[in-house]
């Protein structure tokens, strides 16, 4: 089962939610989402459980609970939507914009 964590203080490690949500089973893994610019958490994580049973008691039972000071939103997570293209090789994708002027 795959559970998105959101509202984590910025302090928080995947260390720190393997520990938290292994109380409820056993945890796959825990990988919190990092800023590509400054490489700092971006305040949400997804953590696997592989038995839906333990998740689900992991959801129920973390959901609102404060943790470094800040009430976690932990949900199922999604599956991730696709995207219609990758805009790569597109010398005109920024034309549609309005007000834009193309630049080439």
């Amino acid at each position: 089962m795959n559970i998105y964590v959101s509202n984590l203080s910025f302090h928080t490690s995947e260390e720190d939610l393997k520990d938290l949500f292994s109380k409820y089973g056993t945890v796959s893994s825990a990988k919190i989402i990092l800023d590509r610019e400054t490489n700092r958490s971006r305040g949400f994580a997804f953590v696997e459980m592989p038995s839906e049973e333990e998740g689900n008691k992991a959801l129920s039972g973390l959901n609102g609970k404060e943790i470094q000071g800040r009430p976690l939103s932990v949900s199922l997570a999604r599956e991730k939507e696709s995207r219609s293209g990758s805009g790569f090789g597109k010398r005109d994708s920024f034309s549609s914009r309005p007000g834009k002027k193309r630049l080439f």
